[in-house]
């Protein structure tokens, strides 16, 4: 499998993905916002795009759809449950379904709601996984919950799945965020020296050549998958003074991503 990770540059800093199989040069676009862009990028590696999957129905990640369609014929996969909101899907995912790419590529859709109901996360079945997760887990942070989805629901989608795959797994965002987000950990969890480290390190970074984390990584530096960090709890209790004396994970994240909102 091969991963093109391609910066937008625009506004909302996307991140677009092009999945290639090594043997046939079949590629699978994700989220294809900037599509000159994505055409360009296969092009130049000799590839044809043969399918397209939205993450979830934002205008931010099907944007490019129509365009693409048209230059390539490409199938089009989204969550089964948005076929009212993104037109076109030619394929509605389900949790488990396998998309195939070329010979070589397997990808499984993981039902991730959270920041909208109906949001889809690609994982590799590959010796080292890799997750597409749009706009569900960022690096060193997560989606919000704004636009037609609910933060109760993106907990569940944390601690039942995405915690739960390998620290190996790498972790592909819809967006460049993590300069912002390791700034917020370390607001609420100042003594975290993983992250301040991290930090220094992509502060200057040019999103074109991004970091590519794992949810090792950002079980280390991503203040939503620390729940039961005394230093976080402590510091939640000061912008939540009615915390209970020992709050369950699930308090902590919600009352995190509530602060995020307006942070």
């Amino acid at each position: 499998m091969i991963v093109a990770q391609i910066w937008t540059a625009n506004a909302y800093r996307n991140f677009n993905y092009l999945i290639a199989c090594d043997e046939t040069g079949e590629a699978l676009a994700i989220d294809p916002l900037d599509h000159r862009k994505c055409l360009a990028a296969a092009k130049q590696r000799g590839w044809e795009i043969t399918q397209i999957v939205n993450t979830h129905e934002h205008g931010d990640h099907t944007g490019g759809n129509d365009a693409m369609i048209r230059a390539t014929g490409a199938k089009l996969l989204a969550h089964a449950q948005a076929k009212d909101k993104i037109p076109g899907i030619d394929r509605g995912l389900e949790a488990g379904d396998v998309i195939k790419v070329g010979r070589t590529v397997e990808l499984e859709a993981l039902d991730t709601p959270g920041h909208t109901m109906s949001h889809v996360c690609l994982l590799s079945h590959t010796d080292t996984p890799a997750l597409f997760c749009g706009d569900t887990l960022f690096n060193a942070g997560v989606g919000n919950c704004h636009h037609g989805g609910h933060p109760k629901e993106l907990y569940a989608t944390f601690a039942g799945q995405i915690a739960r795959l390998s620290d190996e797994t790498q972790v592909y965002p819809g967006h460049d965020y993590i300069v912002g987000n390791l700034r917020f950990t370390l607001d609420r969890e100042p003594d975290n020296a993983d992250a301040a480290r991290l930090l220094r390190q992509v502060e200057a970074q040019d999103p074109a050549q991004a970091l590519v984390t794992t949810l090792g990584l950002e079980k280390q530096v991503n203040t939503f998958f620390r729940l039961h960090s005394p230093s976080v709890i402590r510091e939640l209790r000061k912008a939540v003074p009615d915390l209970p004396n020992e709050p369950d994970a699930k308090t902590v994240f919600l009352g995190l991503r509530d602060l995020r909102n307006d942070w």
